[in-house]
């Protein structure tokens, strides 16, 4: 006899069961029900060949889940309960006592939390590996000159060195931000129970060591219901796919006929069921399509959190579904990113022949009249005017001729104006730190390659 009268209709069965998600945390499941028999032992629940007779069968369990041949059940409601109603078929009654001083508000909190950090981990480890490869690839081309763009539109040029290093600095701050992650998980909820705590003097520092847990979670009510490691986890995801995104769709444009910055290797290329000439950049396209899934999960699990009372409701059975598909998501895309970009050919002349639109050495001229002290707003306003005058002659700064200079730049020599808007003048004029200058650049790689190593 139980609680209920009745069985379970089909129906609240097929919503409740979570088996076919939650099965992926076998591993971190295993892991910790041999902890806390450890623990169950060690204050005196369990003999020691109690202990040894669930250790075996708990490594009996884990080599069936690891060979793919476990005996699910229909009636597996998740994985939980069909790892304790394994290990009690095989090992007998004292199965039965794995799981006592534990529910599984606090088994699912803790095994999540582990699956957390270990996918942190593996961020934090792809990201280091796309860090390393954009470095690589920026010390290749130290020197290669292309436009900067702002509302996609030639704003200034720049070496591709200095462009790609603004993606690994992007990318080291989302390394941060997983890091961030590992750290917050790092409270155990096991030992908890369902709400309030357990009634039997439960060693949870003990447990803490075994999991590798460097602290306990202070308060059982908040230990049991908070899914604030998925919650950093996701947001981390998400604004890493976002700069997986943003990378991806420079890719995509720069790989197109009307830029011609770049090609994709064929083997991260496609191309159309008709048309033979085509070869699309799909891989970046789908680093770029990828981001609102991670961010999608965020909201979604945000959604499901809003306003939940303490403790425990069955709500937080969907945190797993966004979870894991965040983190395959991101894991693939991380690793897609690396190898994309390690065979990714640069076109040096496109790129140098864009970078030498000289329209974009207007700041560079307004900043050359601030040096003869016009104020700034006099000579943008000048040099905006002189642009506008080029642009309807249809000729370069550089070719109007001396007069129209001195009319509008009476200040300055126009030959001093002219060798200020050769490419090379501009790019090695950007020396405030940060900026583009090759001496910059070279500061800036050194600092790369030491932030790199440091956290090998």
């Amino acid at each position: 006899m139980s609680r209920f009268a009745e069985p379970q209709h089909p129906l609240f069965q097929a919503i409740n069961r979570s088996l076919d998600c939650d099965r992926r945390l076998w591993p971190q499941d295993v892991r910790l029900s041999r902890a806390h028999a450890r623990m169950l032992a060690r204050i005196g629940v369990l003999s020691d060949d109690e202990l040894a007779t669930l250790l075996k069968g708990l490594d009996q369990v884990e080599a069936e889940l690891a060979a793919g041949n476990f005996p699910f059940r229909a009636d597996d409601e998740d994985i939980h309960m069909a790892i304790e109603r394994r290990l009690t078929e095989l090992v007998g009654p004292v199965g039965a006592k794995i799981h006592t001083a534990r529910s599984r508000n606090d088994q699912v909190a803790t095994d999540v939390a582990m699956f957390v950090r270990e996918r942190a981990e593996a961020a934090i480890d792809l990201l280091s590996t796309l860090m390393a490869v954009l470095l690589e690839r920026a010390e290749e081309h130290l020197d290669w000159a292309l436009p900067s763009y702002t509302h996609l539109q030639r704003a200034q040029p720049v070496y591709l060195s200095h462009h790609l290093l603004a993606h690994f600095w992007r990318f080291d701050r989302d390394r941060r931000r997983f890091r961030h992650v590992v750290d917050l998980a790092d409270e155990l909820p096991l030992g908890s129970g369902a709400a309030a705590g357990v009634t039997f003097a439960n060693d949870r520092r003990f447990l803490a060591s075994e999991l590798g847990f460097s602290r306990i979670a202070e308060n059982s009510l908040d230990a049991v219901s908070s899914r604030d490691c998925v919650l950093d986890y996701l947001a981390a995801a998400a604004i890493c796919t976002t700069h997986l995104s943003q990378l991806g769709a420079e890719v995509v444009l720069w790989s197109s006929a009307e830029f011609g910055f770049c090609e994709s290797a064929d083997r991260f290329a496609s191309g159309s069921s008709l048309m033979p000439q085509k070869k699309n950049p799909d891989a970046a396209e789908l680093l770029r399509a990828k981001a609102p899934r991670a961010s999608g999960a965020l909201a979604a699990l945000l959604g499901v959190l809003h306003g939940l009372p303490l403790t425990y409701n069955k709500d937080l059975q969907e945190d797993k579904r966004h979870l894991f598909d965040a983190v395959d998501t991101l894991e693939l895309a991380l690793r897609v990113a690396a190898e994309q970009l390690r065979a990714l050919r640069f076109n040096r002349k496109r790129m140098e022949s864009a970078a030498r639109d000289e329209f974009m050495a207007a700041t560079d001229i307004a900043d050359m009249l601030v040096r003869a002290g016009v104020p700034f707003r006099e000579a943008h306003r000048r040099v905006g005017a002189l642009v506008r005058e080029a642009v309807e002659q249809g000729v370069t700064l550089s070719q109007l001729d001396d007069a129209t200079l001195r009319s509008r730049l009476a200040e300055l020599d126009p030959q001093a104006v002219r060798s200020a808007l050769a490419l090379e003048a501009q790019l090695e004029s950007k020396i405030s730190a940060g900026g583009t200058a090759l001496a910059r650049v070279r500061e800036q790689v050194a600092n790369a390659r030491t932030r790199l190593a440091a956290d090998a």
